[in-house]
């Protein structure tokens, strides 16, 4: 099992209700707790491109 470096996200309220990530050269971690990880979510790094991009449009238009 690959060792992964998470990062929280720095929208992360107080509480468990993260999202975490850990880069790899050929794709993107996604999780909502780092000790332990249950579920990754593993994508590559344009689709996590175009879901950050997606976020941040539907935040301004709101």
């Amino acid at each position: 099992m690959p060792t992964h470096r998470w990062q929280k996200s720095s929208y992360c309220q107080e509480g468990e209700a993260c999202v975490h990530i850990s880069v790899s050269p050929d794709s993107v971690h996604i999780t909502d707790r780092s000790d332990p990880p249950q579920v990754i979510l593993t994508t590559s790094h344009t689709a996590f491109r175009a879901l950050l991009s997606y976020a941040r449009s539907a935040t301004t238009a709101a």
